[in-house]
């Protein structure tokens, strides 16, 4: 295995870069098949990349936290293409993640746009060069850092995959079942102690804001950055977790003060974690004694030598095992036969037949998008990376895996904190654990994958785990 990677006793440097990526009033809006109206009204707060870049000896590397729902494969690599084109970084040191965010602009389903696809293709198009923007003013930030991690919990996030009484696995909100509540926070400081940036690792569906809503939301993420960023200072950036399966403890609703609420609770529970974390400690000398009425030992407080972190980056791409799909001719027949009735439901004024055509809609689309992306293929090519610092691994794949990967991983990880995400570096597809697909639920349905993938995603990151962590040791 290459493993990118500096020696151990150069400096870490760390800069940070931002570019508003707010969607402009009229652009399409789209992160859910219930959903009647096509256009977003305008911004309840505004949509941001945030980036972080790393420097160590010749090495870069860049993350990328983005206030969108996501990027298919073409869009991903028009995308990494900009960053290296304008900041020299290849593409294997670059990961792009987004949070996921449900009320964005629509950038991935494309083709279920009848309305104002100018303007969401606008949007899309600009979006490499303000992407590319916020890493290369990071690049010009470097100086010299010091890096601390806390763990945590935070619980606004509940299992969302619940039972009907009927027998039917849907989302919603499943408090009997186990949820994953870690919270990870990546303190970065300058060397005067100051707050340069942190990162913020947490598992849940920004869907808070639901398919009612008609303002552009960046959900929990965007109040939480805030928050952290006003206690904390420097920049925050959230790395959206394993969180296939996880979804907020109240959502899918047009009252936007939930999702504030949320993001604040995540934010001060973020922020109370970063100011337990010392990246410069410090031993305790005895220096006199102070006479009182008890008498008072006074000391000084020696900054302890510590050796910067090495921080290396891999990336590859896994082979995952594909599920049969039907013929795609058949699955686009019925695709443009559903929308053109949710079409006609609309303009008749009928929206509740509108609303459960478009949700056929929807469901036929993402089957149509599979056949077409996978069909006759046995595995497929599918991004992971490990960004190591110190004694932190940052690991994320492409799509949206279950919370029970991330965990297995964590348990079985040798390096000390293991952040696991999804929603990076482009793709979309559901990785669901074994036991779902026993009962099916919309995951389950709409995943281009096999049972056996879920292993192999396991498998193969701890792998990489174990011989990144003993080349480390070595």
């Amino acid at each position: 295995m290459r493993v990118d990677s500096s020696h151990e006793a150069k400096s870490l440097l760390a800069g940070t870069g931002r570019c508003d990526i707010t969607p402009c009033p009229g652009t399409p809006q789209g992160g859910w098949g219930a959903q009647t109206h096509e256009r977003g009204i305008c911004a309840d707060m505004p949509l941001f990349v945030t980036a972080l870049a790393f420097g160590q000896g010749e090495t870069r590397i860049l993350i990328l936290d983005a206030d969108a729902i996501g990027f298919d494969a073409e869009w991903t690599t028009k995308i990494l293409q900009a960053v290296t084109n304008l900041t020299g970084v290849p593409e294997s040191h670059i990961r792009f993640s987004v949070s996921h965010t449900h009320s964005g602009a629509n950038t991935f389903r494309l083709k279920n746009i009848t309305v104002g696809l100018g303007m969401a293709m606008g949007y899309l198009e600009s979006l490499p060069q303000s992407i590319a923007g916020a890493a290369w003013q990071a690049l010009q930030n470097l100086e010299p850092v010091r890096v601390g991690i806390a763990q945590g919990e935070c619980r606004i996030n509940r299992m969302r995959r619940v039972l009907t009484p009927s027998g039917e696995c849907v989302v919603g909100v499943n408090e009997e079942a186990p949820s994953d509540h870690a919270l990870h926070v990546l303190r970065i400081d300058r060397e005067d102690g100051s707050a340069l940036a942190s990162i913020v690792h947490y598992a849940c569906h920004p869907t808070t804001a639901g398919w009612q809503c008609e303002r552009f939301t960046p959900d929990f993420p965007g109040p939480m950055r805030q928050l952290v960023e006003e206690q904390i200072g420097g920049r925050c950036l959230f790395l959206q977790g394993a969180a296939g399966d996880l979804g907020p403890r109240r959502g899918f609703t047009g009252d936007l003060s939930v999702y504030h609420q949320l993001g604040k609770e995540l934010g001060l529970a973020a922020a109370s974690l970063a100011t337990t974390i010392d990246t410069q400690p410090r031993t305790a000398r005895f220096v006199s004694v102070m006479p009182s009425g008890a008498n008072i030992a006074e000391y000084e407080y020696d900054p302890v030598a510590i050796a910067p972190p090495r921080c290396r980056v891999f990336s590859r791409a896994l082979q995952l095992p594909l599920r049969d799909f039907p013929a795609k001719e058949r699955l686009a027949m019925e695709f443009e036969a559903l929308n053109k009735e949710a079409r006609r439901l609309k303009e008749a004024g009928d929206q509740d037949a509108a609303r459960r055509m478009q949700a056929q809609a929807t469901q036929m689309g993402w089957r149509l998008e599979n056949a077409r992306l996978y069909g006759g293929q046995h595995k497929t090519p599918w991004p992971m990376q490990i960004i190591s610092i110190g004694p932190t691994a940052l690991v994320s794949v492409a799509g949206e895996p279950f919370s029970s990967i991330a965990q297995r991983i964590r348990e079985s990880s040798p390096f000390p904190f293991t952040l696991v995400s999804g929603y990076s570096n482009g793709g979309f597809g559901y990785i669901p654990d074994r036991a779902a697909y026993a009962v099916g639920g919309y995951e389950v349905e709409a995943t281009p994958f096999s049972p056996d993938a879920v292993d192999t995603v396991v498998h193969e990151i701890l792998k990489s785990l174990n011989e990144m962590f003993q080349e480390e040791e070595a």
